[in-house]
């Protein structure tokens, strides 16, 4: 493999040009391959080297794996980690120095919006799998809401011909199921796809499924794991209504957990589990916002033997309604961020094991749609960048342990999807590895997010943990604020 590193003659602030040039140019409908390369050797000639690189070693790491903490050297060969011990001799190999550093299993982030095609001013998957490799996300399944809905398989294919060009991530995207699709739902490929995405309440996108026998239908005949957006949507439009009798066009972000509300919530996901149980469908009910949702999850049976499983995404583990008051509209989501009572369930449910996943539900907008009035300003915002360290800050504040994090960020994931030699430091596996640097503060600032977008609603809070470096399929893609390799990601695979 080709690698390009930014450097110059004194190996200060190279990241800076860098940076700015992924972040400014004009590259994105190139393959990283092919032109995206021509553009930084145009652009940039004295930051760029070339290696070739087929082995790396990292040296004397802290692993946190599989329940265990421990000091080992991890040995990559071709991608694959081909040994794991202490003492390991390479010659020849790029050895990196991780004495203090903790290495993780990358976050396979089963949820994002990254929005291409057809709303990539937004965002696009060049953009977005850069910042989710700099967050420490090796793999991203993205969601079918974009223009137009992924609804058909060629459309599907489409989207998978893109990523290939130009992700950094390894990545699968989901088929979306809609009101009159499901002959096309029915042709998707198990082992290729990570699911079928049903949208049970409305959001951005409008692929809203509310007719009955069709959500019967897809449950019935799914022929793999299905993940559903679960708010009633009648609920959701009764409450609207009320507000509006009440407040007129005068409505303000502090409604918006009160329209979009917990009944709303419930209703729709007891609704899924109801269907799950009746055609023993593989459930996956994504972003839980509710105490009282988390009542319907097993926390008994071994997680390769659930048929219904659940997700928490970042924001509502952080975020509280009493944050709408400084945070206004960034922190608007679908469903909505609400009380600190269903917080604390939420981080209760991912440590008793009724809830199974963290992701991140990454889905931006621009600066300008998010400063309309509330009931203009789209729902969603950016965070694969920021999700491991908000993870790691929760670890620094006692509220959840680094074994936990790496439990459901990657090992459930993988074994949720049946997802292919990912998501465990493994002899055999896929090197898909952070390095995190637990005490190495950083602050988010609108000068330093990758997003397209150009925001984060994490900006001005500080992170004690600073990730160092990221593999991905074996290539150090990220290293220390810079994007070391010119590899798109691979294409996931799922044992099914």
């Amino acid at each position: 493999m080709i690698k390009f590193v930014a450097t110059s003659e004194t190996g200060e602030k190279a990241e800076q040009p860098l940076m700015a040039g992924v972040l400014t140019g004009q590259s994105h409908k190139s393959s990283l391959n092919g032109a995206f390369f021509v553009y930084y050797a145009f652009h940039f000639p004295d930051f760029l080297r070339f290696d070739v690189m087929n082995t790396l070693l990292i040296k004397a790491a802290t692993l946190v794996n599989e329940g265990r903490i421990y000091v080992a050297d991890v040995l990559i060969q071709d991608g694959r980690i081909a040994k794991i011990a202490e003492g390991i001799s390479a010659p020849g190999a790029q050895e990196i120095n991780a004495e203090g550093l903790h290495l993780l299993p990358g976050m396979i982030d089963d949820q994002v919006h990254f929005r291409e095609p057809g709303l990539t001013h937004k965002a696009d998957i060049f953009s977005e799998s850069m910042a989710a490799v700099a967050g420490g996300i090796t793999s991203f399944m993205e969601m079918p809401n974009t223009v137009p809905n992924t609804l058909t398989q060629k459309l599907l294919a489409d989207k998978y011909a893109i990523a290939q060009e130009m992700s950094l991530a390894n990545y699968s995207f989901f088929m979306g199921a809609s009101n009159d699709n499901l002959e096309e739902v029915l042709k998707t490929d198990p082992a290729t796809i990570c699911g079928i995405k049903v949208f049970m309440g409305s959001s951005t996108g409008n692929m809203l499924v509310d007719n009955a026998q069709v959500l019967e239908n897809i449950f019935k005949e799914a022929p793999m794991l299905v993940a559903t957006h679960c708010e009633d949507e009648h609920t959701i439009q009764k409450n609207l209504a009320a507000f509006k009798a009440e407040y007129g066009d005068a409505l303000t972000i502090e409604m918006h957990p009160k329209i979009r509300s917990a009944e709303a919530c419930y209703l729709s996901s007891s609704m899924a589990v109801e269907l799950a149980k009746k055609f023993n469908t593989r459930l996956h009910i994504l972003h839980i916002s509710t105490a009282r949702e988390i009542a319907l999850f097993d926390a008994q049976t071994p997680l390769a033997e659930k048929r219904i499983t659940a997700e928490a995404c970042v924001h509502h583990l952080w975020f509280n309604d009493k944050d709408y008051a400084t945070k206004g509209n960034w922190i608007k989501w679908n469903p909505a961020v609400k009380t600190a009572a269903d917080q604390d369930a939420i981080l209760k449910g991912l440590l008793d094991d009724h809830i199974d996943i963290i992701a991140t539900d990454h889905a931006p907008h621009t600066i300008a749609e998010k400063e309309q009035e509330y009931s203009k300003a789209p729902s969603g915002g950016p965070l694969v960048q920021h999700a491991l360290p908000a993870l790691l800050e929760m670890y620094h504040q006692g509220k959840i342990s680094l074994e936990k994090i790496v439990e459901k960020t990657a090992h459930n994931v993988a074994i949720c999807f049946q997802v292919a030699d990912r998501g465990y430091i493994r002899e055999g596996y896929w090197a898909d590895l952070v390095l995190v640097n637990l005490n190495d503060p950083f602050k988010v600032t609108r000068q330093n997010v990758l997003y397209k977008c150009g925001w984060s609603p994490f900006e001005g809070q500080t992170f004690q943990s600073e990730i160092t470096h990221t593999f991905v399929s074996g290539n150090l893609a990220y290293q220390r604020g810079r994007f070391m390799t010119n590899e798109t990601g691979k294409r996931l695979t799922f044992n099914r």
